[in-house]
């Protein structure tokens, strides 16, 4: 059974499923939160770092502070032809930000950031039926960027920033999932069957019992791996333009590259339902293999020994890209009270074509895995607008439709991945001249899709010769999904 440990290398998966519609977070201000996310066309003061760094040198103040939290309630569901169905209960998420802007000269300005663009979070639970795919995952991703912007003339500037990521991956997944050592059981009792019927009724006697613990496994995980780590400061680097077309239009152009997270060093434990009584069990089904193998020919279809490696002795490590991102956007100023945005922000998921796992010490290198992911590119389409409906009150609300990068034969439970639409509202309210204090309020709902994800029985690998049709098992079925997003936002200039 020294292939299993392969699949802890699925497990991490996940953590390439943290950017753009899967696991790319869309609250880095609570004002534009608001207005559907649009800012690379908008002159935002300090919060204009993370949307397009041009805009940042046209602040109109000396000093803007601006800080914020985000509460993501999110639930997603599965059910497939048999009528199982089961909802994810999922711990809320918290996605912060904070900048700081700074005019140096008129034309000049510079600043520092720091958002959570990555993040995701979904627990499904030990034994749910996916169970071998995702049990629960959580991603936090950091970005820290010095930014600089100059305005080369009154109607254009230009700007850029030093992204460093870092952040911080934990999954659990289930090694041997509901039913799997039944499943195995079966298997083995219908290959003497069909090959050596002569023996069945020897070997049938001292199976039963053993069968009959193994049920006990068939609607709970046996055994779960769980995998966490890591990932260290990691380089990129986001751009813009801006530029007034005259006193109403505005548009922008903003690129944040590509950035490869690793995790170089990642831990590896092991959870059991009951571990004492596994492994007695793995020990009675041993000596049941011995036995049957003194009987049997060489290659007869049959594991020698089935048993679970010490998972926790050894390390992983993995790379997966945050996609680029390419944004165009326009601004129309139709009253001096109304401000209309609208964007296309292109998402290089196409960049994500596999996952490579690597084990550590050497010894565990040949359980080094590729998985194949063949994600496509995908597009964001926002807008939204802002009414001052006071001059302390300022009103926005936009829409979003956000594409999915995954096909649907890779869709997997462990970021429910679909097309989304996303409705947002949000105020601003200044008590004081220079103080803003901001709101918002998202509903994302997922337009609901079937989809199905291959992967292998942990246990089947051990066994030599095998047909292939009961090597692999299609994990196929209906996923929704809808989240929540309240925001509050406090910003301050001087």
């Amino acid at each position: 059974m020294k292939k299993i440990i392969a699949i802890a290398c699925v497990f991490v998966l996940a953590f390439v499923e943290a950017k753009a519609e899967g696991y790319q977070v869309n609250l880095q201000s609570t004002k534009q939160a608001g207005m559907g996310h649009v800012g690379v066309s908008m002159k935002l003061g300090a919060e204009s770092m993370h949307f397009n760094p041009a805009g940042l040198a046209f602040m109109d103040k000396t000093i803007d502070l601006s800080a914020g939290v985000s509460g993501v309630f999110s639930s997603a569901s599965f059910k497939d032809d048999t009528g199982y169905k089961f909802d994810s209960d999922n711990a809320p998420s918290t996605p912060l930000y904070v900048y700081a802007g700074f005019k140096i000269f008129d034309n000049l300005a510079a600043g520092i950031s720091l958002t959570t663009p990555y993040g995701s979070g979904i627990h499904w639970g030990d034994d749910w039926k996916g169970a071998h795919l995702i049990q629960d995952i959580s991603l936090k991703a950091f970005n820290f960027q010095p930014t600089i912007s100059w305005k080369i003339t009154d109607r254009l500037s230009i700007g850029a920033g030093l992204m460093m990521d870092f952040g911080n991956i934990s999954m659990d997944r289930a090694l041997i999932g509901p039913g799997e050592m039944t499943y195995m059981a079966n298997y083995m009792v219908q290959n003497v069957a069909q090959n050596y019927p002569s023996l069945l009724p020897i070997l049938q006697p001292m199976l039963e019992p053993i069968m009959k613990e193994m049920a006990l496994y068939n609607d709970a995980s046996a055994a779960s791996v769980s995998l966490s780590g890591k990932a260290g400061v990691r380089f990129g680097f986001n751009v813009g333009a801006m530029f007034d077309i005259n006193d109403k239009l505005t548009v922008g152009v903003s690129y944040r590259s590509l950035i490869r997270a690793r995790v170089k060093q990642g831990d590896i434990s092991l959870r059991y339902a009951n571990e004492a009584h596994l492994m007695g069990l793995l020990e009675n089904v041993n000596t049941l293999l011995a036995q049957a193998g003194s009987m049997l020919p060489d290659g007869s279809g049959l594991p020698q020994k089935i048993e679970l490696p010490a998972l926790n002795t050894g390390t992983f490590s993995s790379e997966l890209p945050l996609p680029s991102n390419l944004n165009f956007g326009v601004t129309y100023y139709p009253t001096k009270r109304w401000t209309v945005s609208g964007e296309v922000q292109f998402v290089g998921w196409g960049k994500y074509d596999a996952l490579d796992v690597s084990f550590s010490p050497s010894s565990l290198s040949v359980y080094n895995m590729h998985a194949d992911k063949k994600y496509k590119n995908s597009f964001i389409y926002r807008a939204g607008a802002e009414f001052a409906a006071t001059n302390r009150l300022d009103i926005r609300f936009g829409a979003y439709f956000d594409q999915t990068p995954v096909e649907d034969e890779y869709l997997n439970p462990e970021t429910p991945s679909m097309n989304k639409l996303g409705i947002t509202a949000g105020l601003s309210f200044r008590p004081l001249k220079n103080l803003s204090v901001d709101l918002a309020f998202a509903y994302v709902t997922g337009f609901g899709r079937d989809g199905s994800y291959t992967d292998e029985y942990m246990l089947m690998k051990t066994i030599p010769n095998i047909d292939d049709s009961y090597k692999t098992r299609v994990f196929s079925g209906h996923y929704s999904v809808y989240a929540l997003m309240p925001s509050i936002g406090i910003s301050y200039g001087f």
